[in-house]
């Protein structure tokens, strides 16, 4: 039995015995003479405050009583997770979540000084010594020394609302044709959190405004919302120490006024540092804003007019002139109108241009997640007393080796999530791949403490979850899945659809065909196919497939009298039959030779071309290019982490599990509302999968990202990407 096997069968027998509630192991561990908790933290790999949250008889700053036992969480640098292991745990658990902590709007560095204290920093930045150290975990076990790095959290301040809402100071906005919240911020000076401040009603779970609808919107100065001639606002980022006075006076304006046009500052408790803003700049040109003539940018942290021109291929001249206020200088957060001729070679959605970034750069790290996983180990069917009985059915399962592999991965990316600094709960329910288990498991959770759900993988009961996720306002990820018939717009199927893979690989072939001679081999389950190819390449031949009783194949003849000895041969297999497959792919290699090219493709590489029959060395002579969902490992590290942790290499499933949930779980570190992130952040890849979600208003979020893959010289290599 391999390691890896060891360690599944390990891995299922402590679902078994946690009640199949997975997120973190336990030991126990009898102090010794001498022992601190500092020095017990490094021996188990975990921080001391993960000790004491779990034994709270004892103090950070006493001696640890001899042959105290404590309970020692396993596999939590920073990761903060809950598990039913038994009595004693759940209380020291119920214990420690009675109180809410507050969530740091932001935070701010702070580079520690001679002399200074705990305490002082504390009283400096008004926060608890509690507060200071959850953020800088180090301090639990060291001493405050000269030139530390410490991240400060600021809170919101506590403060009275009043109603500003003055009926006389707001008006009535119909959205038009073609417009979205975008278009509309820009166009009239308001900042989205303006917009959601003064119309609470607007969904959370999408960014789309319908045609007709109403927002209330401040009037401003020169005449109604809808005059041509309106002021025109500029987006401002409030620096250190500014006030509404000192604000007012730099731009002629009464404090009462800056907070009537950003009522967002009394909903946050004053004027505060970064907070975006908007104030009076000049009258609105004439010509409309909206996405029809513009598209828009927001502007990210740490870029740079240089970087920001290049990158939109626009002059600074051309771009002030779209947007007076960047005379103001770039602030991130910023929207910027771009002409809708100059967005061809960029990524738009919703009229806003995308950016391809680096999420990890824009985290926060104080953020902690709670994400429940549904998958369907079917624990119940194993026999876990007799571990060669066990392994056998972990070779023989799909669900079981899907589930597995998803999860070892999701595992390793929860490690690599905690070293970012974020924290995350994490609950996971084996469905037997039952839909009645999957609604005995909902009927005993409450949904709406998670940010997200992953699973389950089978479509009923993938159904079951979303709908009641749904009234929850939570997402749901569908991890194998590419389209459904679930009429819910909470749903992320992760894997490209069929059909956009199909027509990703012909986007491929056009770019590609010169004068090559193309042929088409399809069975009468993929005629459709067969039809998409011909009206991409009228002059294409097609081969009937003959199914006899011992023989499914080509009319040889026939198919040889279709090849091009002067030109390249390139022929579309399209089938669900992997004797078809074997076949065929053997006959064009026997046609391959130094007088007659031929290559060998398809528009779709389902479960017929994955066959242990097929020959590699085939399709390798034979060039075989196709659509993927996932590309070949490129990451030494995410392997040499799986091996050390598992004792082998991951497989396609491992791979997905981990890119799946480091995606999800950067997404929601850089903002917490997933739907929100899918609308506005462009294209992310990890070490093996490529996320770009598109809406669709009927049936949720599906995955536009895939990859074009060729065999050659027996390797697969990624030739193409898309979008």
């Amino acid at each position: 039995m391999s390691l890896k096997s060891k360690y599944f069968i390990g891995l299922l027998l402590s679902f078994l015995m946690s009640s199949v509630i997975y997120a973190q192991q336990f030991t126990t561990h009898t102090v010794k003479q001498g022992e601190t908790l500092f020095g017990i933290a490094q021996r188990y790999k975990v921080t001391p405050f993960n000790i004491l949250k779990y034994n709270k008889d004892i103090q950070q700053d006493e001696p640890l009583p001899l042959n105290t036992l404590l309970i020692i969480p396993l596999d939590a640098p920073v990761s903060d997770t809950s598990m039913e292991v038994s009595e004693a745990i759940e209380k020291i658990i119920a214990e420690d979540t009675v109180k809410v902590e507050q969530v740091p709007l932001r935070f701010e560095s702070h580079k520690v000084r001679k002399r200074e204290t705990v305490f002082g920093i504390t009283q400096r930045y008004k926060i608890t010594e509690a507060q200071l150290k959850r953020y800088n975990t180090k301090l639990y076990s060291m001493p405050l020394k000269k030139g530390m790095r410490l991240q400060i959290p600021r809170f919101p301040e506590e403060v009275v609302e009043e109603n500003t809402i003055d009926p006389e100071e707001y008006e009535t906005y119909t959205v038009k044709p073609k417009e979205t919240r975008w278009s509309i911020v820009h166009k009239y000076g308001i900042t989205l959190d303006s917009l959601a401040t003064l119309n609470p009603e607007l969904p959370q779970t999408t960014s789309h405004l319908v045609i007709g609808q109403e927002l209330l919107v401040p009037k401003l100065a020169g005449g109604s919302i809808g005059d041509q001639q309106a002021q025109l606002y500029i987006s401002y980022t409030v620096p250190p120490k500014k006030t509404l006075y000192s604000l007012g006076q730099e731009y002629g304006i009464e404090p009462q006024e800056i907070v009537r046009l950003n009522p967002e500052i009394v909903d946050q408790g004053g004027l505060k540092e970064g907070m975006l803003i908007r104030l009076p700049e000049k009258k609105i040109s004439s010509g409309e804003v909206n996405t029809e003539n513009y598209v828009f940018y927001e502007v990210k942290p740490k870029q740079t007019i240089y970087s920001l021109t290049r990158k939109l291929e626009l002059s600074y001249d051309d771009l002030l002139g779209l947007n007076p206020d960047l005379r103001g200088g770039l602030k991130a957060g910023m929207v910027l109108k771009l002409p809708v001729d100059q967005s061809k070679n960029l990524s738009v959605k919703n009229s806003l241009v995308l950016d391809e970034f680096d999420l990890r750069d824009s985290i926060q790290t104080g953020y902690k997640a709670s994400i429940l996983y549904l998958l369907p180990f079917r624990i119940n069917r194993l026999d876990l007393n007799d571990i060669e009985s066990a392994t056998n059915s972990l070779e023989r399962s799909n669900a079981l080796k899907y589930s597995l592999g998803l999860y070892s991965g999701a595992m390793v990316a929860l490690d690599s999530i905690a070293e970012l600094g974020i924290s995350v709960d994490v609950r996971t329910y084996d469905t037997e791949l039952d839909l009645q288990k999957t609604q005995s498991i909902l009927k005993g959770e409450d949904l709406k403490k998670y940010n997200a759900i992953i699973g389950p993988l089978q479509m009923n009961s993938l159904k079951e979850v979303a709908v009641q996720a749904y009234n929850s306002g939570v997402a749901v990820i569908a991890p194998l899945a590419g389209q459904g018939e679930i009429n819910l717009n909470n749903i992320f199927y992760s894997v490209p659809p069929d059909s956009l893979q199909r027509q990703s690989m012909l986007r491929y072939m056009k770019e590609q065909v010169t004068d090559q001679n193309i042929i088409v081999i399809a069975d009468a389950d993929n005629k459709e196919a067969e039809s998409m190819i011909n009206e991409a390449f009228p002059l294409a031949s097609s081969v009937e497939i003959i199914e006899e009783e011992e023989n499914i194949s080509v009319d040889i003849d026939l198919f040889s009298a279709l090849l091009s000895f002067e030109k390249e041969n390139w022929v579309f297999v399209e089938t669900d039959n992997f004797k078809i497959v074997s076949s065929v792919s053997s006959i064009l290699n026997s046609s391959n030779s130094d007088t007659t090219k031929v290559r060998m493709f398809t528009t779709l590489r389902n479960k017929a071309f994955e066959n242990d029959v097929i020959s590699g060395a085939h399709l390798s002579n034979l060039n075989f290019t196709y659509p993927s969902v996932y590309r070949e490992l490129n990451s030494d590290a995410f392997r040499r982490r799986y091996r050390r942790k598992f004792g082998g290499d991951p497989d396609r499933y491992a791979i997905r599990g981990f890119d799946l949930t480091y995606d999800l779980l950067l997404k929601l570190a850089y903002k917490p509302d997933l739907y929100e992130v899918s609308e506005t952040v462009g294209r992310t890849e990890y070490t093996g999968n490529r996320f770009d979600y598109a809406k669709d208003l009927s049936t949720g979020y599906y995955n536009t990202a895939s990859y074009i893959m060729m065999y050659d010289n027996m390797e697969i290599k990624e030739i193409k990407s898309y979008p």
